[in-house]
């Protein structure tokens, strides 16, 4: 019962903040990915990546903030095998971003040894981690929480926000969610959607670059061997969750982050480490079938029932094929459409030159 009354103290508030924060990053790139139609899986990797970077370049050049520096270009270089393997040369993202993991936790592990000679672990006498806010400790509630938290914690949350809001109600963010949710649409209407994606992901490498930094700078001042230890994952779970509503993702990463700061309690309490150190991901795989259930009762999964699905998206020109007349987006469910099973994307330039392509599911007409 101890361990719980911990609960209710704002310090408790900030190991949440403290371990939800890389997990935001990451989320927030895995989100922004599949808005732009590319279901990213490589973000463990990526913040393997981005914490080694950001211990490497701060312990050569003695500023943490170069290290931050260093964490988002590489990671976002890093994360250009899954951008060009994806979006130009139409490869599975699911293979590429696995290849990618395994390529990162190989690769760090092999140059921590070539360059420190070191193994497991990499501390050197002098590593400058990132400072501290502590001049707001002095503020009531506020200098609790973020009085012992690095800028990145609180930025976390703003860019969440931003991002959200940004893909909401923006020209280019709807854009972005219209390269994911209808590309063939959005490129007859002369959006570049491979570029579109491209750099989607690059940016959320960037983000995973800002996830190792705090990770490897923030929470602790190290570097280890797989100090991801899932969190990447955690990130994929949270982007399941929350499906097409980014602005929800700080709820399902700090409930990962609270499950991961109750595990620290209970280690210090007695508890065997194997159980605090699964508790996170159990959590996870049951937040994930709680999630799978509610879909279906909602018939959100594409059973039938529940909210309705578009019946048909059409992109014209005019009246003619030499009509260059504007160029309209319409969704309708047409006079005959008795099936809520069907679909059909229609592309024309005039009365007789029509592209149409319908449900597997439903009867060709």
């Amino acid at each position: 019962m101890q361990i719980f009354a911990h609960v209710f103290e704002w310090s408790f508030v900030a190991a949440v903040l403290l371990a939800a924060t890389p997990i935001m990053y990451a989320a927030l790139a895995g989100a922004l990915s599949a808005q732009a139609g590319v279901f990213n899986i490589a973000l463990e990797g990526q913040m393997l990546w981005g914490a080694f970077a950001a211990v490497v370049a701060s312990h050569l050049s003695g500023n943490p903030w170069v290290g931050v520096l260093a964490a988002i270009v590489t990671t976002a270089v890093f994360s250009g095998i899954l951008a060009i393997g994806s979006a130009w040369l139409r490869a599975d993202p699911i293979i590429i971003a696995i290849g990618t993991n395994l390529l990162a936790l190989g690769l760090t592990s092999f140059l921590l040894g070539a360059i420190f000679n070191a193994a497991g672990t990499f501390a050197p006498a002098g590593l400058q981690g990132l400072p501290k806010l502590s001049g707001l400790k002095g503020i009531p509630v506020v200098g609790e929480i973020f009085g012992t938290q690095t800028i990145l914690v609180p930025l976390s949350l703003v860019l969440i926000v931003v991002v959200g809001v940004w893909l909401l109600v923006t020209p280019l963010g709807l854009r972005v969610r219209g390269v994911g949710l209808h590309p063939e649409a959005a490129s007859s209407l002369g959006v570049n959607v491979r570029r579109y994606r491209t750099i989607v992901v690059l940016v959320g490498g960037a983000l995973c670059g800002l996830a190792g930094a705090q990770l490897s700078l923030g929470n602790v001042t190290m570097f280890g061997e797989n100090m991801s230890a899932g969190r990447g994952w955690i990130a994929v779970a949270a982007v399941i969750l929350v499906s097409s509503r980014p602005l929800w993702l700080p709820l399902a990463c700090l409930g990962f982050g609270a499950a991961e700061a109750i595990g620290f309690h209970l280690q210090g309490a007695g508890a065997p480490q194997q159980l605090t150190d699964a508790a996170p991901y159990a959590i996870t795989l049951i937040v994930i079938v709680l999630a799978g259930i509610g879909r279906k009762r909602d018939g959100s999964d594409g059973s039938g029932g529940g909210r309705s699905r578009p019946r048909a998206l059409s992109v014209s020109r005019g009246a003619g094929p030499a009509d260059p007349g504007p160029r309209s987006l319409s969704s309708s469910k047409g006079p005959g459409a008795a099936d809520p099973e069907t679909r059909s994307l229609s592309l024309s330039k005039g009365p007789k030159d029509a592209l149409t392509s319908t449900d597997p599911t439903a009867a060709h007409t």
